[in-house]
């Protein structure tokens, strides 16, 4: 792998830069906090050739969205629900635009 290969990653929200240690640090929480999202199937965290947990940009949106649930009272179980039910809703909402632009522009003279 080249430097440019590795610095085009940094860009990249899914690739895995920080480990379980450092995404504890940057969301100012523990690592069992990390493990116990894990556990609900919140996010899945790829594995280093070591067998570490490796977190993605990405990751760490979803992870400080359900710590925000939980720091206001919130189970893990349920901030996980949420989180996940807001994820799948926004996509829907984005597939749905998308579909909605197409028809329009395939037929741009039917009214909506």
């Amino acid at each position: 792998m080249t430097a440019d290969d590795t610095f085009g990653r940094l860009d990249d929200d899914d690739y895995p830069a920080y480990t379980m240690g450092r995404a504890a640090e940057i969301l100012g929480t523990t690592q069992g906090f990390l493990r116990a999202i894990g556990e609900a199937r919140l996010i899945t965290p790829l594995r280093s050739a070591g067998g570490h947990r490796r977190y993605s940009r990405y990751q760490l949106r979803i992870a400080a969205r359900a710590r925000e649930l939980v720091d206001h009272g919130t189970s893990i179980e349920a901030a996980c629900r949420i989180v996940i039910l807001e994820d799948q809703l926004e996509e829907a909402q984005r597939l749905n635009a998308e579909y909605r632009r197409a028809a329009e522009s395939a037929n741009p003279s039917a009214e909506t």
